[in-house]
């Protein structure tokens, strides 16, 4: 078992602890190796395990959609709008820009009143190409809509009109919904807003940083759908759709999709740019949260397989259906085995 890595970080000088958690070798020799931190949470706050910093501040980018989704929510919005549940699910989405996914943000917005020009989430190729290395057709048009943010703003913007705010500059940091956003985020997380740390997403809307174990502490309360004492009616709306429209969160061979399709209705999974992966447990109460320090997907995942496996969550068929994305066996272009993948940690109990 490698030992942890003691980085200090520039400027703040703050000493953070990070693990290695999975190594590439090839020809039996160690190539290539990534770290980062774990932290598990329940729904009163309490750290249960852990590896390397529990509490590293890092941004939550896309985990944090469906907290981002709860003045909406909690202000009635899906009801009043007549958002279907698969149209709930894409507030909490990181889509791939398929059809489906762009019809259910053309529709949210039409319901709305409003057109997809509105849209400030800017415009990109389809993730259904970009993130699963494909190569676009000739002549690929594609707009806003497609953005894998667009319903996560469809939202936003339905949330203008039900609250009478401007819909022009809805993603200033000033606006009202930001302000509401913060608002509630922080106290989904157990912070104060001021605590947020604030940065701006690739879809230009704010985003924050927050402790591991705070983002992992958010996402047991979401899991925990009615239970929860503060937002029980809405975290169940947002998680339900999520656990039941897996499809509409991510998309065509995404990890999402598998994650929650593997839980079998109990796992609420949600995955961010640069190494970010949070998954609470409905029945458990429980929540792990995970940062790759360096942002490599592959070895996320991995990861993320690893401690699910570790903490008890999987039984043999989740095992077997996790496999894949493990990717333990490297093979070149030719399918032949030039190395490993494999996981070099275990979660420790405070």
């Amino acid at each position: 078992m490698l030992g942890p890595c003691n980085l200090k970080c520039e400027p703040t000088g703050v000493n953070v602890t990070l693990e290695p958690l999975i190594q590439l070798t090839r020809g039996g020799l160690q190539e290539c190796l990534h770290f980062g931190s774990v932290a598990v949470v329940n729904t009163r706050g309490k750290l249960l395990s852990y590896v390397g910093n529990a509490h590293l501040r890092t941004f939550s980018r896309s985990t944090l959609k469906a907290l981002q989704a709860l003045p909406f929510v909690e202000a009635g919005g899906p009801a009043q709008f007549g958002f279907t549940q698969p149209e709930v699910a894409m507030l909490c989405a990181s889509h791939n820009g398929e059809d489906a996914h762009v019809a259910g943000a053309e529709s949210m917005l039409g319901k709305a009143g409003l057109s997809y020009r509105t849209l400030r989430c800017g415009c990109h190729v389809p993730g259904l190409f970009t993130l699963l290395d494909q190569a676009p057709p000739e002549g690929l048009e594609f707009d806003e809509r497609h953005n894998n943010c667009s319903g996560k703003h469809a939202g936003f913007l339905a949330h203008c009109v039900q609250q009478g705010w401007p819909t022009e500059d809805y993603v200033a940091v000033d606006h009202p919904l930001q302000q509401a956003i913060r608002r509630d985020v922080a106290r989904a997380v157990g912070m104060d807003e001021e605590d947020l740390k604030l940065g701006i997403d690739g879809c230009s809307a704010p985003n924050y940083a927050m402790p591991l174990s705070k983002l992992a502490y958010g996402y047991a309360r979401l899991a925990s759908g009615k239970a929860d004492a503060e937002f029980g009616a809405s975290f169940a709306t947002l998680s339900e759709a999520m656990t039941a429209q897996p499809w509409m969160v991510s998309g065509t061979g995404r990890n999402d999709l598998a994650f929650m399709q593997a839980g079998r209705g109990d796992w609420v999974s949600k995955v961010g740019a640069d190494g970010v992966q949070v998954i609470g447990s409905k029945s458990r109460g429980e929540a792990l949260a995970i940062k790759i320090i360096d942002g490599n997907k592959p070895a996320l995942f991995a990861a993320t397989v690893e401690v699910l496996d570790q903490l008890g969550w999987l039984d043999d068929a989740q095992r077997k259906q996790l496999e894949p994305w493990r990717a333990r066996l490297l093979r070149n272009a030719r399918g032949l085995k030039v190395g490993e993948r494999l996981p070099v940690f275990r979660m420790q109990i405070p």
